[in-house]
């Protein structure tokens, strides 16, 4: 049975910061507080007779796909269930079906746009049909439990949301149990602290998410932090000369730069996944503490004003070709930072 983070942050009281983080929130409760897109609203598509609209009703918030004039039209119309995505870059929704599927609904929150038409999803037709399967609730929630028989089939208990404590950190009920006792001692762990792990371990927790597209050799949600990555999914090896998107295998970008190969550096070097981390200071800090700014070639001409700014030229944002969507016939793609960390003229 997993545990809710507030049994963690009861004790950890430092790390409540945690909740307001993009891993936390990478999957929530639909609700009139996770959706992000402003309600009684349409999209319209580039087909003329197919649009949506985005009601707010007494029972919750729906998408109801319309196509064709009346009285001659059809329509769709699937509730808001879970949310996924933090909201930073954008969101996407899942609705439950009557047998307990999970699909994802045709039209997604982009927070520079609005209102778009999903990832995955064509603009020309009415279709409420793309299967959510067990690899992509694998990095954006916390626990499912797959039915068998049908791929995007679930149980709708005891699932968890969100990037968890324990995703992280291992099974919890028995450090708490040790820890809560009256005669409990400090040395009493039974928990992983991830910075104690070898680097190849850390790079395999993260990897799991980060790593890109693999074939799955174990039951989704079956790696708990500190296995062996590769005995559980068989991850796509780019080639030393392939191309990789910014979004597809952050890992293996990372991997090619001389700041990891020269260094023992993880994930965690520059991440502090307990608290919001998304300003461009918070990274730059990370490189002063083994580059001086003396250093780079522009500080000559630009002088103590390129301070704080590494990671805009050394891991630029670039825009992502692995998730698009569509809006008025315009291909809409995110900007992911580049985590091969070098030279970009």
């Amino acid at each position: 049975m997993a545990l809710s983070n507030d049994r963690c942050v009861s004790c950890h009281k430092n790390y409540g910061g945690y909740f307001t983080t993009a891993h936390h929130l990478t999957s929530q409760p639909a609700s009139k507080n996770s959706i992000l897109g402003k309600f009684d609203d349409v999209l319209k598509t580039s087909e003329p007779e197919l649009f949506y609209r985005l009601e707010a009703r007494a029972n919750g918030f729906f998408q109801t796909g319309v196509l064709g004039t009346p009285p001659d039209a059809v329509s769709i119309s699937q509730r808001f269930d879970i949310v996924i995505g933090s909201g930073r870059k954008g969101q996407t929704y899942l609705y439950w079906s009557e047998n307990d599927q999970l699909f994802q609904l045709p039209v997604s929150f982009w927070t520079a746009v609005g209102w778009v038409n999903s990832p995955g999803y064509g603009d020309r037709t009415l279709d409420f049909s793309r299967p959510v399967l067990p690899r992509c609730l694998e990095c954006h929630g916390s626990f499912f439990q797959p039915v068998t028989g049908v791929a995007n089939r679930y149980r709708r208990d005891g699932y968890v949301l969100g990037v968890s404590c324990e995703r992280c950190h291992g099974p919890g009920a028995e450090h708490i149990a040790l820890n809560s006792a009256p005669n409990a001692k400090p040395t009493q762990q039974a928990i992983v602290n991830p910075a104690k792990l070898s680097r190849e371990r850390q790079i395999d927790m993260c990897g799991l998410c980060h790593g890109g597209v693999g074939v799955a050799k174990t039951p989704p949600f079956s790696f708990t932090v500190g296995n062996v990555l590769e005995d559980h999914i068989q991850l796509e090896k780019p080639k030393p000369d392939e191309p990789l998107d910014v979004h597809g295998n952050q890992l293996a970008l990372l991997e090619r730069s001389k700041c990891f190969i020269n260094s023992n550096m993880t994930c965690s070097t520059c991440h502090d996944v307990h608290r919001p981390q998304r300003e461009v200071g918070d990274f730059s800090a990370k490189c002063m503490q083994c580059h001086k700014v003396q250093s780079c070639g522009l500080f000559r001409t630009r002088g103590r004003a390129i301070e704080g700014k590494c990671v805009d030229c050394h891991l630029p944002n670039q825009n992502s070709n692995v998730i698009f969507s569509s809006h008025d016939r315009v291909r809409i793609t995110p900007k992911v930072r580049n985590h091969w960390i070098k030279v970009y003229r």
